[in-house]
């Protein structure tokens, strides 16, 4: 670690101050050079660290979701990872030097699917293991942590459902849906989470049957008709929809998505203006023989949305989650690893792989094994990857 003085300058005829509180430039542990950081294929990406499994869950964990959240109060920046056992809490504030502040384990049995996402400073946790439930994890326990790792115990626990696939919380309007749920066929199952500690069912869809992921957002895009409104897009088994959630009581289907060489709609992300919507399938390399692809929607309009792009990526490998923050789209792409996609041309339909990093450089096969998730919104730049067997990662853009 280099620590560098912060200096700010006021004004042409002011002399230049000293701040007193340093920067701190973190050399990666392996820097990205000639196409590796270490064993680790890469491109622009350097590799700060790696947290192992056993480090995270225990002697037979395996990593699945992780999530992303930094304290306020400290500045500090934690990984949140799952694995089979359970959630780990990694304090990632020196990248190079990673600290597991503490675990919580499984609600009730072991399980290789769990799924989390963060609200005012509380983690809402969701696992395939039956009668699971959801956790509600206060992440401020974590700036006072004595002898770490620490086990810790649920803050509360919402028991509106049992197993659960996944969870999507929309911070604009403090709803999660948990979806893939053994409540309403399926589909959503809405909780008002507000009040952190005191979640509140507050009904559910299940006309649209079986979600697997969503994303839930304060509608802003083109479609004026829908403007302000909730808007939930789900990737279910037979395709995605569009559902407008603004009312609990009377949620209302505005379209149905589908797809040539459908194989499994997976999970899906707006762009930032919410014209465009990239939708993953997990299926249809192995079923249909293509390379990694990306559906790209047109949302303009939301009543007929259609196919405004297909992205293949340079290999065989199975696509499972992608992000987009301003103009890159971030794709956990199982033996792939990670790949940082430009869609700044997305208007004209280009999309340009510009970065990427592999936790799996055995092969690039398809099959479910290597990330399963990334997570690019931390202000450092700092970008969190789980992989399967081999842990947390984390990276960063070489020069930054």
């Amino acid at each position: 670690m280099i620590l560098l003085p912060l200096v700010s300058c006021s004004g042409d005829d002011e002399e230049d101050i000293a701040v007193t509180e340093p920067i701190a430039v973190f050399e990666p542990s392996f820097a990205c050079e000639n196409g590796m950081a270490g064993i680790y294929p890469c491109n622009d990406y350097d590799l700060m660290s790696i947290v192992n499994t056993r480090e995270l869950g225990g002697s037979n964990a395996e990593a699945n979701d992780s999530w992303g959240w930094k304290d306020e109060v400290t500045g500090k920046e934690y990984a949140i990872v799952g694995t089979t056992t359970g959630t780990a809490f990694v304090d990632i504030s020196i990248p190079t030097d990673p600290v597991v502040i503490g675990r919580l384990p499984t609600a009730t049995e072991d399980s290789p699917w769990r799924d989390i996402k963060v609200y005012k400073n509380h983690a809402f946790i969701v696992s395939e293991a039956e009668n699971h439930g959801m956790q509600v994890f206060d992440l401020s326990r974590l700036r006072s942590v004595p002898n770490a790792p620490q086990t810790f115990d649920a803050d509360a626990m919402y028991s509106g459902f049992g197993n659960a696939h996944n969870i999507v919380i929309n911070e604009n309007s403090g709803f999660a849906y948990v979806v893939g749920s053994d409540t309403f066929e399926g589909g959503p199952h809405f909780v008002y989470i507000g009040d952190p500690k005191n979640p509140v069912a507050a009904g559910g869809y299940a006309e649209e049957g079986y979600t697997h992921d969503a994303q839930v957002v304060i509608y802003t895009g083109p479609d004026r008709e829908y403007s302000g409104k909730e808007l939930y897009i789900g990737s279910n088994h037979n395709g995605a929809v569009i559902v407008d959630v603004t009312d609990k009581a009377n949620p209302v289907l505005i379209s149905g998505i589908g797809y040539d060489n459908l194989g499994y709609p997976h999970q899906g992300w707006f762009s930032e203006d919410q014209k465009y919507f990239f939708l993953g399938d997990e299926l249809d390399e192995l079923e249909f023989g293509l390379k990694t692809r990306t559906l790209v929607f047109d949302f303009t309009d939301l009543d007929n949305p259609v196919v405004h792009l297909e992205y293949f990526g340079p290999s065989d490998a199975i696509d499972h989650n992608g992000y987009v923050n301003n103009d890159k789209f971030y794709l956990a792409n199982y033996t792939a690893g990670v790949r940082i996609i430009d869609i700044s041309g997305i208007g004209r339909g280009s999309m340009e792989e510009i970065g990427s990093f592999d936790t799996h450089p055995l092969n690039n096969e398809p099959k479910f094994e290597g990330v399963w998730n990334v997570y690019p919104y931390l202000e450092s730049g700092n970008i969190i990857i789980s992989d399967i067997k081999e842990g947390l990662f984390v990276i960063k853009r070489s020069g930054t």
